[in-house]
C-alpha cells in the first residue's frame, strides 16, 4: 500500500517531530465513508462478484474504492457505487464527488485532483421491517 506524507504547516524546514504519512487504504476508507453518507448511494462496489473479491483480497481497489497521487501530490480518486432507485444519478453522483473531495481535504489537508465516480447499478431501496412485538430473550411466566 502505498503512503501519503503531510506536513502540518508549509515550510521549507523538515519536520523536527518526524513525518505523519496517511496510508492509501485510510484515504479509501475515508472515501467510502463519505460517499455513503449521500442521498442516493445504495453501496459502494459493485457487483457480487466485486463483493466476493473483497472478502478475500485486501486491496482496497477491489472493494470500489482506488486512491493515486499525481506528480504534486493530489489524490486522484476512482469511486465506483451503486445508487438507489428512482434517485436523480447526475446529481447523486455529483455529491458525491463533493462530499469526498471535503472530507478528504478537511481530514488530510491534502487537495483532491479529481474524484471519478462510476455508477455499477441501481436497487431498489429495501422496506424496513417492523420490529416484533416482543423481545425474543423476553420468556412468559411459567408455573413449576
Amino acid at each position: 500500500m502505498e503512503n501519503t506524507n503531510i506536513q502540518p504547516e508549509p515550510s521549507d524546514e523538515p519536520n523536527p517531530l518526524g513525518e505523519i504519512k496517511i496510508n492509501h487504504a485510510v484515504v479509501a476508507s475515508i472515501v467510502r465513508l463519505a460517499a455513503l453518507e449521500v442521498a442516493g448511494v445504495y453501496g459502494v462496489g459493485s457487483g457480487f462478484v466485486e463483493q466476493l473479491g473483497g472478502i478475500f483480497s485486501k486491496r482496497e481497489s477491489d472493494r470500489g474504492v482506488k486512491v493515486q497521487e499525481d506528480g504534486e501530490g493530489r489524490y486522484q480518486i476512482e469511486i465506483r457505487v451503486i445508487m438507489t432507485y428512482g434517485s436523480e444519478l447526475a446529481k447523486a453522483a455529483q455529491n458525491v464527488q463533493l462530499a469526498i473531495r471535503n472530507q478528504i481535504q478537511t481530514m488530510t489537508g491534502k487537495e483532491v485532483n479529481r474524484v471519478d465516480v462510476i455508477i455499477d447499478g441501481v436497487r431498489a431501496q429495501e422496506e424496513k421491517k417492523d420490529a416484533p412485538s416482543s423481545e425474543p430473550w423476553t420468556r412468559s411466566p411459567t408455573t413449576d
